[in-house]
This record gives structure tokens, sequence and C-alpha cells, in this order.
């Protein structure tokens, strides 16, 4: 890449999103806003989703769709730096003896509208993402909420009934997509919400406009505008960065880091992203646990982190969430058994199988990650064949489709993780991995009155995950994102997190 935008990058981005088209209306970053803040328009630039993306928060699912949820609406609580619940629209929450009744008190905030932000709204939208015929994203995190005997309790208050008690409540409340919407609320074409800013037009995969919301019960945001575009491929966000064109580019390389530090401003946040390869236990050749095991002791994990997350990583052991609330460390840290792996090959009778390794260029490192990985698998004896599939409409994509896929995430509690991709329920299970038994054990594990019991049913979910699951977790990679030297005040957070594309609290220069 050069130092000015490349042929190659000026088509990513007019191809990708029409950026510089997006750009050459209304503020600029230059200009100034209302009294109390920098003004100006601020330009964030994130891999997006073509025509599958959406406006709806409950729908929200890209790391696009996120950033754009949270600056227009609020959920009752938001996941701090730690991943631990903190409290947003919720002020407090304060559980009974045996955890099945919870009751929730409001702040006072309004809707963009003026309307105030009252327990009916946030039944009503529980009882949206939790409708039987959709399939929201928060849908499994909220079920286990007994709507119809949950109750308000007076205009800010709520008295949420559990079909079972429930320890880690707090966790429903930061779930991802458990945004709250005025009552009644069924068209997003023009989005209502109570965040730090308003809405102002959308143009479906290519751009949205945000202006300051001065009434944000947080105080407003410093910036005037904000507007959202797309660019899938890394070369074109750090481009739009280098050109001028954009002031925030998101997700970036360890590569592209190092190569521009110094002329952008990049910021990480260690250990945000997870990094692995998902195996759909449900379907061959998959579906044979020796097989599984063998891909887990043939992968080497030093060498994906050296090639894919040079001095920007750590080392993964098969399990989500590591230094996490409930992380088993005590499970030994995996390590390369190729001798071992193809004895399990053999007895699984796949010597020789061609193995499709579905990848796309829809996160930084898929694809680099995606060509080490298939020569460990050859190194096994496999025959490995690397898929590209569309950045635009991967991440749908791969939750029915493939037998192994690319695949991350940010950050969450671990019991969300489980809740929204490891149960039979789960709505974005990649995995398919579905145990009546494990099940269970997640039931005793959210429901104990003694900790240590609670301990010990995370404990055994991890290690049957780790001995048999479909999750291969080969790393953890920083989360990079840059910005013009222009921004302050953009923060290191875990992406999903509450400070992780936070644009309330940034200025301009």
């Amino acid at each position: 890449m050069r130092d000015h935008l490349s042929r190659r990058g000026f088509l990513g981005l007019t191809a990708g999103a029409a950026l510089l088209a997006g750009c050459g209306t209304g503020t600029t970053a230059t200009s100034s806003g209302d009294a109390g803040g920098s003004g100006g328009r601020l330009r964030a630039v994130f891999a997006g989703g073509g025509a599958t993306e959406v406006l709806d928060p409950h729908l929200a699912n890209l790391f696009n769709e996120a950033a754009r949820a949270k600056a227009l609406y609020d959920k009752l609580a938001d996941l701090g730096p730690d991943v631990s619940p903190r409290p947003r629209l919720a002020e407090t929450w304060e559980p009974n003896a045996d955890f099945t009744v919870w009751r929730i008190t409001l702040r006072q905030a309004r809707f963009h509208d003026g309307r105030p932000v009252r327990a009916q709204d946030v039944l009503a939208s529980y009882a949206r993402i939790t409708d039987p015929h959709g399939t929201f994203r928060a849908k499994s995190s909220l079920a286990l909420i007994d709507l119809p005997n949950s109750r308000a309790a007076g205009e800010r208050a709520i008295e949420f009934r559990l079909k079972r008690p429930f320890a880690e409540f707090s966790n429903v409340l930061a779930a991802f997509g458990a945004y709250i919407v005025p009552e009644g609320t069924t068209d997003f074409a023009r989005p209502v919400g109570s965040g730090p800013f308003s809405f102002v037009s959308w143009k479906p995969g290519s751009s949205v406009l945000l202006k300051r919301n001065p009434d944000y019960w947080d105080g407003a945001p410093s910036i005037e505008e904000l507007e959202f575009l797309i660019a899938n491929e890394e070369s074109a966000r750090i481009n739009a960065l280098l050109g001028g064109q954009v002031e925030y580019a998101h997700d970036l390389s360890p590569a592209s880091a190092r190569q521009y530090e110094g002329r952008v401003t990049v910021v990480r946040a260690p250990n945000s992203a997870m990094q692995a390869f998902a195996m759909k236990v449900d379907r061959p050749p998959f579906d044979d646990r020796d097989l599984r095991e063998a891909l887990f002791l043939l992968t080497d994990r030093q060498q994906l982190v050296d090639t894919v997350l040079p001095g920007a990583g750590q080392l993964g052991n098969d399990l989500f969430g590591k230094g996490y609330l409930h992380y088993a460390g005590s499970i030994p840290q995996r390590t390369p058994d190729l001798d071992r792996a193809k004895a399990l090959i053999r007895k699984a009778g796949a010597e020789g199988l061609p193995v499709e390794l579905t990848t796309s260029a829809a996160a930084a490192g898929f694809v680099e990650a995606a060509t080490v990985f298939a020569g460990q698998l050859r190194a096994a004896g496999l025959k490995a064949e690397i898929v590209t599939a569309s950045k635009d409409t991967y991440w749908s994509d791969i939750l029915t489709k493939g037998s192994i896929v690319s695949f991350r995430s940010g950050a969450m509690p671990i019991e969300t993780h489980i809740a929204q991709r490891l149960l039979s329920t789960s709505t974005t299970n990649s995995t398919r991995w579905a145990r009546p038994e494990f099940d269970a054990l997640y039931e005793t594990a959210v429901s104990a009155r003694n900790p240590a019991d609670r301990e010990a049913a995370y404990l055994k979910m991890q290690q049957t995950l780790h001995a048999e699951g479909g999750l291969l977790v080969w790393g953890f990679a920083d989360w990079i994102v840059a910005t013009s030297p222009k921004v302050s005040g953009v923060r290191a957070a875990p992406a999903n997190t509450l400070d992780w594309a936070r644009f309330d609290k940034v200025s301009l220069a």
C-alpha cells in the first residue's frame, strides 16, 4: 500500500460503500458544533454486510451494526473492560433470596422524540426479542424471563420474574442486542432510541449519518455528527484513514498497525478477540469425535499466533474467554501431538479425507490463518481445500453452511457465550453443538446459590468442550483500531464492551 489512495484501495472504497460520495456533503471534521462540544463530523469506517445489514438493534450481528446500535440505543447494562456488567439505563438491580425475582430501577432518560424511557418500554422490548416467531440475537439470553408474570412497578421500576433461579441476571441485561426501544416499535427505517446520537439518514450498504443528542442522560457527545461508512477490505479502511476520508478505521491487522503507527494513532486492547475455527458437529466429517480431537492435536497454535498475530496475540486453548470470570484456567494448555493426531485420523477412517475450510476477507487475518491451518491439516494427512466465501454474507452463511469455518468473537461473559452459541436453543450456534446434558449443566451453573457449585458446573462444561467440542480456539488477538491524530478519547476496550466503538466520548481537534 502506498501513502496515498492506491487504485485497489480506491476501488475498495467506492465499490464497497461509496465512501467518497458519502463524505462529500454536510458538516466536515473541522466544522464547529454546538456550544460545549468540539463539533464536527467524525467518519468511522467498518467492514459491512451489504444488502443483509439492518438498523434494527435486536437483529444486529455484525460489528458495524453493533456500533450503530450502541450509538442510537441503550441497554439496561453493558460490559466494562473486565467484561463484568455495568449499569446503564438501569440504575440498580437487586434479587430476592433465591434469584428468582429481580427488581430493576430505571434512571431518568428520554427517547429521541422526547418520550421518557418507561418500564413498559423495557417489557415491550424484551417481549419483542423473545417472540417465539423471531430470531433475535438476545433471544436465548432473555428466554429465562417469565415475561407474562413480570410487571412494571411504576414508571421507572420493573419486577422481573424468572422461570428459574439465575444468579447472573445482570449478564442478561447486558446481552448483545438487548436494546430498549419505544413500546410498539416495529419499523426501524427511521430508528428512535435513547442513545447519545439520533438518526439522520441511511443509505443501505453504504452509510449511516447520525447527529448529537444534546439531552443524552450520560452527557451530550462532543462531536456534532457521526457517520458510519463501509469498506470490507482492510486495505480500503487504512487507505481511507491515510487519505483523510475518515477519522476512525475499525479492525486492523497487526501488520498494518506496525506499518502505520506514528502516522496514525493506533489503539490496542489486548486479549480481546478470540480467533478460532468452528467445526460443525452435526454433520460429516466433524460429527466424528475422534476427527475433532485430531484437529485439536494437529494444530500448531504458536505458528498461527506468530504468523497471523505477530506481537499482537497470545495462545488459545480451545476455550472462549481467557482470563474472564469462570474461565477454566486449570485445564492444561493443549500442545501439538502430530503422531496422536494421525492415529486418530486413521481411527476415524479419514486418511486423505478432503476438508473444505471456509474462510473470507470478512475479518482481518482470516485468510492468512486459513492458509497456515490448511498446511497443518495437510501435514497430518488430510486434503485441505480453502473455500473463500462472500465477505458480505459470511456471518449469516456460516450459521448453517460449511463444515469448518474461520470464526472469531469479541468479548462477552462466558455465561453469555454459552447461552447464545452452545445451547440447543442458541440462535447463533455456529458449531451446531446441541447436548441435553450440557444444557443441564448450564442450568446448574446459572441457578446455583452456592458459588462453589456454580464454578464446578462451569468447569465441567469447559472440560467437555475442551475434550469434544467444535470450537478450535487457537489464539486471542489484540483488538486494533486506528484514528486520525485529530481524534482523542478513543479507549482501548475489548470488542462488544461499553467503551468499544464508543463515539459519545470522542473529540475532534
